[in-house]
């Protein structure tokens, strides 16, 4: 008889991957990890081949794996799309995403690739602009969805997720330690470079404002170099930048809420894709319990 690759399979294997141990893919597929090891055993059954070398460090692709991973993305592209023309076919045309520059990298793409898998017909256009900004572009329907951060208490929108705002600098500098201190910040209209001065100012602690971009990566360029210091949510501080502390004389700063608008006349296909964002952002546990119950399409 033919061997017959089974999709459940390969996507469960592609998750491991991608998500880099059997733990992480386990939540990205919605199933316990044993379930998942038996998923792969049964794939390793059904080709007779080992696809992971396994040692005490973790799981590495074996050759055959590596073998497999370009032709299984492949079927599961392919898979996806027909089952997307078949049962989905009114479902094309763009939505319009607007988010602040820093939750791009942390959050999108998982988000954007799951829902492409689903609809393969639809248009996605991400636009960067800082959260003053967006509720303007809502009004005008310049957008049809919006990420936006609130101050806790004072939400408009639907909540995703509350993160910590930190203060940040590179591991290996001591800018911290200048007087008066030199300021890496979002442009004006951001919230966190008003918690941050206001911040300040409540202390007495005098400052500069060293380096003002839009970009997170011309932030973090001023950080990592040892030339200012920043705020950011803690889950997008990144390798070689740490979190900095009252003892080292730093005031705590507001929470942050990311909550979820939607634009005047909101199109089914955008409402499809803000159920993705809102399953993307709960995935860790981190949405409020009352949101955390919300009800989510199912992923394909």
């Amino acid at each position: 008889m033919a061997i017959q690759l089974d999709p459940d399979l390969l996507r469960t294997f592609v998750a491991i991957v991608d998500a880099g141990g059997f733990t992480q893919a386990a939540k990205q597929v919605h199933r316990t990890q044993s379930a998942v090891s038996m998923q792969v055993r049964r794939l390793e059954d059904t080709l007779s081949r080992e696809l992971f070398q396994r040692d005490g460090r973790g799981v590495q692709l074996a050759p055959d794996g590596e073998a497999l991973l370009s032709y299984a993305r492949r079927l599961l592209k392919l898979h996806d799309e027909a089952v997307a023309a078949l049962t989905r076919p009114d479902f094309s045309g763009l939505v319009r995403i607007g988010t602040p520059d820093d939750y791009v990298d942390r959050f999108l793409p998982e988000i954007l690739a799951r829902f492409a898998r689903a609809f393969p017909r639809v248009q996605v256009e991400v636009i960067c602009e800082p959260s003053s900004n967006m509720r303007r572009m809502l009004a005008e329907e310049r957008l049809d969805l919006a990420l936006i951060t609130c101050t806790p208490g004072a939400e408009t929108g639907e909540v995703l997720r509350r993160e910590p705002v930190v203060w940040a600098a590179a591991e290996r500098h001591l800018a911290y330690e200048e007087e008066p201190l030199p300021l890496a910040l979002f442009q004006p209209g951001c919230p966190f470079r008003d918690w941050a001065m206001a911040s300040l100012d409540r202390l007495g602690k005098p400052y500069r404002i060293a380096y003002t971009s839009a970009s997170i990566s011309g932030i973090l360029a001023a950080v990592t170099a040892g030339l200012a210091v920043t705020v950011l949510c803690r889950s997008v501080v990144p390798s070689g930048v740490r979190v900095l502390n009252g003892e080292e004389g730093f005031p705590p700063l507001p929470s942050a809420s990311i909550t979820l608008h939607r634009g005047t006349s909101v199109s089914a296909v955008a409402e499809c894709l803000a159920s993705y964002i809102r399953e993307g952002f709960s995935a860790d546990g981190s949405l409020p319990p009352a949101l955390a119950t919300a009800s989510v399409p199912a992923a394909a």
